[in-house]
């Protein structure tokens, strides 16, 4: 009677951990393969200056939680026109002065709606080349973000000429912690999120910011995770990109098919719980994989893997060993042993010493 218990318990626990994985599953296949059909799921909207709202039919749709709005871009403008202005002429340096006047009035204009409206608020800079301290400056003094409020580093790709490189970004954010005591989440695309994520002992402070993640396809799966990251923040799933007359992922009333949407793989109250953001993500430790081979005279080859996470970054030493038996005695050769440890693996992912013998 006893054992039959046992049997049924064991049974009982397999059963429950069957569930639990399935629900896992179900879990993360709803999260990564077109949340934005899941009606629970928060929908937010983002918008630059020029994109055309009409907030009382876009305020119709109920899932709409959040806005984030286009901030600073780049470098201050200069307040004056006079002088050196990057070899610009003072007819456009004063256009660009009073489109940067109006798209910050506009900005306060909007954000002044979403709030009173009870939208969660954010705001990004767009990251380009320049000093990235004074580009930190530029988008508190224009953002004016409260402690509610949403901050976003928008890094765009990875060419220097026109962005800010990776290592500035890392400046910046740490400059924006420095000064609000909180970080920026970082938005950006699946070929520079890839590249953070494979070389994130590198961009130790990226690869951990919370990621806004732009992908126009509805199935990420495959994808994700990426390095620290095991789930998006938010993903931005609808745009220009991918949003025609007759073909939208995802239609918001009152605006036109070149506004952004996002998805948060979470509910509105749960996503108004996390929204100010501001901590960094856990870091992963690596997994070094060790690959060894011998050859034993002229026996066949045989090698083996391992694979294991490490806690900490490791002293490996780099090593190729060869030692005789018998060294001058006849057949000697038979028995000679040669053997090699790969370690290559773990050479793009973790920071060590290394050690000629």
């Amino acid at each position: 009677m006893e054992k039959r218990g046992l049997s049924i318990s064991g049974t009982i626990l397999r059963l429950a951990a069957l569930i639990g994985l399935t629900f896992a599953a179900a879990t993360a296949r709803a999260a990564s393969v077109e949340p934005w059909k899941q009606p629970q799921n928060a929908i937010i909207v983002d918008a630059y200056e020029l994109n055309s709202i009409d907030w009382e039919a876009m305020l119709k749709d109920k899932r709409i939680t959040g806005f984030i709005a286009k901030a600073s871009d780049g470098l201050p403008e200069s307040f004056s026109c006079t002088g050196d202005h990057g070899g610009d002429t003072v007819a456009h340096c004063k256009t660009m002065w009073r489109k940067y006047a109006v798209s910050r009035e506009l900005y306060q204009t909007r954000r002044m709606i979403a709030r009173s409206q009870g939208l969660l608020w954010g705001a990004y800079h767009l990251a380009r080349p320049g000093n990235p301290v004074d580009q930190a400056n530029h988008f508190l003094d224009y953002a004016e973000p409260r402690e509610d409020e949403l901050m976003v580093l928008d890094i765009e790709g990875m060419d220097p000429e026109q962005f800010m490189s990776l290592e500035d970004a890392a400046v910046f954010a740490g400059h924006i912690k420095t000064r609000t005591g909180r970080y920026p989440i970082l938005y950006t695309n699946h070929v520079t999120a890839k590249y953070i994520a494979d070389n994130r002992f590198k961009h130790r402070l990226l690869s951990r910011l919370p990621l806004w993640y732009a992908r126009y396809k509805p199935d990420i799966r495959k994808v994700f995770p990426l390095g620290n990251w095991e789930k998006y923040a938010l993903w931005q799933f609808s745009s220009a990109h991918n949003c025609g007359k007759k073909r939208c992922p995802y239609r918001v009333p009152g605006t036109l098919n070149d506004i952004d949407v996002n998805v948060a793989a979470m509910n509105a109250a749960e996503l108004k719980k996390v929204w100010p953001q501001g901590a960094l993500l856990p870091e992963k430790p690596p997994v070094l994989t060790v690959v060894a081979s011998a050859t034993i005279g002229m026996s066949p080859a045989a090698s083996a893997a391992a694979a294991a996470a490490l806690s900490q970054p490791l002293l490996i030493s780099r090593a190729d060993a060869e030692s005789g038996s018998g060294s001058g005695v006849e057949g000697a050769v038979d028995t000679t042993v040669t053997g090699t440890i790969d370690v290559k693996a773990a050479e793009a992912l973790m920071p060590y010493r290394t050690e000629r013998r």
